[in-house]
């Protein structure tokens, strides 16, 4: 249960002000050109922080194992489209450039 809380505060405090901040587009300067297109990683971002809570609050929450099961699936599949999104992002800059 410990693991639980420490995977979900980590992220909760790293990737979720990251991608909140790159999809509305606050981000310094210096970093702007590096991470483009920006708004499309801060949504892969996202993507993947949301893993987080969906296999962390049904498992604190005392679901069934059929839920945490449904829900660990829904995690999995949110993090394979964050990569996704991700890497259509890379390539297109690449392509850009």
């Amino acid at each position: 249960m410990k693991w639980q809380w420490t995977a979900l505060v980590l992220f909760s405090l790293t990737l979720l002000p990251a991608g909140l901040a790159m999809v509305t587009e606050r981000l310094p300067r210096r970093l702007r050109a590096r991470l483009e297109p920006v708004r499309a990683r801060g949504a892969a971002l996202l993507l993947i922080y949301a893993t987080a809570p969906f296999n962390a609050v049904p498992r604190l929450a005392g679901a069934s194992s059929d839920m945490t099961l449904m829900c660990t699936a829904a995690g999995g599949a949110l993090a394979v489209a964050g990569a996704l999104v991700l890497g259509v992002a890379t390539l297109r800059a690449g392509r850009v450039s």
